[in-house]
């Protein structure tokens, strides 16, 4: 029978009942006369009273039930080879549908009076006493009336179409936001997909799981580990080594600049320096890297001089130059200012160019930075050099700028269309603990590279440049500690990337981080509303909890009152 009020937060008065019922069978089959009952007929009666007292005794212990479940730490444990999974659902964990009802029952198992009903009986305490005992029952933690307002709950499961729209975990320190990335990197390997895992901290223990799923599911083969704190075991990767357009080297690069006030000027023209390093690099049949872009931005004269000679070789009206320029005269005094200061060997080449009026546009743009006075010329780039600093120095430079012709370097070179074409696992740790800077540095350009893949997916499908047809492939991207990874390189990923099947899952701790990491709370906005999946662990912070709280329904609570009339 249904109630406008449950009121499962009360005595259980229905055992009361239940044991009157039960009583009055057993006299009933003990002494019918005393009911006046002929004996035929105690059958009946006894049948009847025991039922209802059942009836009544279901009753009672759901009250019960409820109750316990309000004050209930509910442990839920599930081993690795457990998880289930599925190629068209995802699993979330186990759960129930919040309605009405359930609101109800929060907030009448939160009123003052309603605690002593909570509270667990003597019973109660000698089994909580005891559960604490053992040391591998460490307290589940967070408030057990919010799961105990429903007492059957069941596995949750999500659409797999849905996670293109990607997916936010929000959540506090040391409530699980890695144990829940753990269980759906899981199922992300098991169905077979490109996984990329970033982890800022580098979790050693999080880098053993992916690897432990990996080998179980048989893919160990196609597992890759790039970490920054532990480079003799890394594999490589150039950040900047794989491009559609060769002006992607100097967007993922100067994008990592300061663009607030008067270095928005600055970050251009860094852009525009190394994008000319990076063309003559190509020219010069090499790729480019943090290495090369860091020696040229010091000094760009070198750079020049192997472009100049390269082109000149090719150039039909340039025979015979190498002995011209070793017989040019040239007065450096009627040069201009910053000609005057760089050395002979690079000015000597741009003025027999510039006599012999031959054009190249590389070569004219490395002409042009010349023209800058040098002490000048090192203030522009001023911004850039710390930044490549940071990228080239130690035990990371080898992995960035990696040396594909050093034989007895064992480590494997992994690029982003590569791991996808072969269907891959990576594992990324940035050890940001130990440097910041250069995480965030290596984490930006890694996106950035990623934004870059992800447009030529759309364009031209997986596996451009190979034989056959390969099939679209799904690319499942974990993010932890996002906040400590998002740039601006970030938001073309999520706005568009979820065409060319990337699904992005990102986990922190509140929304304040992330706003206070992009430095602007419109852009925080505009990454809040691609990400169409919202999964709340518990949370401190009141604007971060609004995020989940602001979609829900409104929905009416009951109030009881006590009152007596005459």
């Amino acid at each position: 029978m249904a109630y406008p009020l449950e009121s499962l937060l009360r005595p259980a008065y229905e055992l009361r009942a239940a044991a009157v019922s039960a009583l009055a069978a057993v006299g009933v089959m003990a002494k019918p006369t005393i009911f006046l009952l002929i004996p035929e007929l105690r059958w009946g009666l006894a049948g009847v009273l025991l039922c209802h007292a059942a009836w009544r005794c279901v009753a009672g212990l759901r009250i019960l039930r409820y109750r316990a479940n309000l004050r209930r730490q509910r442990r839920y444990v599930v081993a690795s080879e457990d998880i289930p999974w599925s190629a068209e659902r995802l699993f979330l964990g186990r759960g129930f549908h919040w309605e009405q009802r359930h609101t109800q029952r929060l907030h009448e198992a939160r009123l003052p009076e309603k605690q002593d009903l909570l509270r667990p009986g003597l019973i109660g305490r000698t089994t909580e006493f005891l559960r604490h005992l053992p040391p591998e029952h460490s307290a589940v933690g967070g408030d057990p009336a919010i799961h105990g307002v429903e007492p059957t709950e069941s596995d949750i499961w999500m659409d797999i179409s849905d996670r293109v729209g990607h997916t936010l975990v929000l959540g506090t320190t040391r409530v699980g936001k890695t144990r829940l990335a753990e269980v759906l990197l899981t199922q992300d390997i098991r169905r077979g997909e490109v996984v990329i895992v970033f982890d800022p901290k580098g979790d050693i223990d999080l880098l053993r799981r992916v690897y432990a799923e990996a080998k179980c599911a048989g893919r160990h083969n196609e597992f890759f580990m790039f970490h920054l704190g532990h480079p003799e075991f890394s594999a490589r990767y150039n950040p900047v080594g794989s491009f559609s357009r060769i002006t992607e080297v100097a967007t993922r690069i100067a994008g990592q600049l300061p663009s607030e006030g008067q270095s928005a000027a600055f970050k251009e023209f860094v852009w525009r320096f190394v994008n000319v390093m990076a063309r003559a690099l190509v020219a010069l049949g090499r790729k480019p890297d943090y290495e090369q872009i860091n020696r040229y931005a010091s000094n760009v004269e070198p750079l020049l001089i192997d472009y100049f000679e390269h082109w000149l070789d090719g150039e039909p009206g340039a025979a015979g130059w190498r002995e011209e320029v070793e017989s040019m005269a040239i007065d450096k005094k009627s040069l201009d200012k910053g000609l005057q200061s760089r050395g002979f060997r690079a000015v000597t080449l741009v003025e027999y160019a510039r006599r012999k009026k031959l054009y190249d546009p590389i070569a004219n743009a490395l002409a042009s930075t010349l023209n800058y006075e040098k002490s000048y010329f090192d203030k522009l780039v001023a911004s850039l050099l710390p930044l490549m600093e940071k990228l080239t120095t130690g035990r990371t430079a080898a992995l960035l700028s990696p040396d594909l012709d050093d034989a007895s370097d064992w480590r494997p070179v992994f690029d982003w269309a590569s791991v996808i074409n072969l269907g891959g696992i990576v594992y990324i740790g940035l050890d940001s603990l130990s440097d910041y800077e250069v995480a965030a540095a290596v984490g930006n350009s890694m996106f950035a590279d990623l934004t870059s893949v992800a447009g030529s997916i759309y364009k031209f499908g997986t596996g451009r440049g190979l034989p056959g047809e390969t099939p679209p492939r799904r690319i499942a991207i974990h993010a932890d500690e996002f906040n400590e990874l998002i740039g601006d390189e970030f938001i073309p990923l999520l706005n568009k990337a979820g065409g060319a099947g990337f699904q992005v899952t990102a986990y922190t701790q509140t929304w304040s981080d992330v706003e206070a990491r992009i430095g602007s709370q419109a852009k925080a906005g505009q990454i809040a509303g691609n990400f169409n999946t919202l999964i709340m662990l518990r949370v401190k912070e009141v604007a971060t909890a609004e995020l989940l709280t602001s979609q829900l329904p409104e929905v009416r609570v009951v109030s009881t009152i006590v009152s007596s009339s005459v």
